[in-house]
């Protein structure tokens, strides 16, 4: 059984069907690239198996279990974590705190208001820094962190709920090419280390064959083609409907394999 299975999933929005029958599976240990062009259908998709949009029709499993009807928090406590396009912290926090409420709230404990809250988690949360790089400016407001370091200190609040399944989307973007790729290296070496699944998208198509695993095409909310980034490179309809000449994708491939 596939970590993620998602099967004849479909959502319009008044006439226009925007996903339309789509099925795909993840693997733990696997990074799972969802691209397409400007309305393809990637953002429903990605947020119908978050929660924050309820399918129409069709499934989507988790380890066997149907999350369609759960809402995100439910969704998030079967091992769910998330990263958003714009990097979602709370800058008036330090980035060790933003980390400590993540777990707190990881372990669905209530704490006294009277009692401090900076010891809770602290050494949990350090570690957690530790692995994304960012333990050294744990006592540094959010506020003036670099945006890639930001986006560091989100990646360590998605683990904290010891996820099965990390949903990023657009994780590189705003990012500076050697950001980019510093952050989907780690992301990388996460994946391997704790067996997740890491479903993404991305429009950055270096980052997207430089790492993914494996890659699923949309176009006008239908899936097209998946498989590994190189067939996914010579299949026809999809330098037609993505790739126009293919030129372009020539392009980002070599990109790709000049970073990596």
């Amino acid at each position: 059984m596939s970590l993620l299975e998602v099967r004849g999933l479909g959502k319009s929005f008044g006439g226009n069907r925007a996903v339309d029958g789509i099925d795909f599976t993840l693997e733990a240990g696997e990074l799972l690239a969802l691209i397409g062009p400007n309305g393809a259908g990637k953002s429903t998709t990605f947020n119908m198996v978050n929660g924050q949009l309820r399918a129409d029709s069709g499934s989507i499993r988790l380890d066997g279990k149907e999350l369609i009807g759960l809402r995100p928090r439910q969704i998030w406590q079967l091992g769910v974590g998330r990263t958003f396009q714009i990097a979602a912290t709370f800058s008036s926090l330090t980035v060790v705190e933003n980390v400590q409420m993540a777990l707190i709230s990881a372990d669905r404990k209530l704490y006294s208001m009277w009692r401090p809250a900076a010891a809770h988690k602290r050494v949990e949360a350090i570690e957690l820094l530790a692995q994304v790089g960012m333990s050294e400016q744990a006592d540094r407001p959010c506020s003036v962190l670099a945006y890639g370091d930001v986006k560091r200190v989100e990646l360590a609040i998605a683990m904290a709920n010891r996820p099965k399944l990390l949903l990023m989307d657009e994780p590189t973007a705003g990012m500076a090419p050697k950001e980019r790729n510093e952050l989907m290296a780690l992301t990388k070496q996460l994946v391997v280390e704790r067996n997740i699944g890491v479903l993404f998208t991305e429009h950055s198509m270096d980052v997207v064959f430089a790492y993914a695993d494996r890659m699923i095409v949309l176009a006008r909310g239908r899936l097209i083609a998946q498989g590994k980034p190189m067939e996914i490179r010579d299949h026809p309809k999809v330098q037609e409907v993505y790739f126009g000449s293919g030129k372009t994708f020539e392009k980002e491939v070599a990109q790709a394999g000049a970073q990596t």
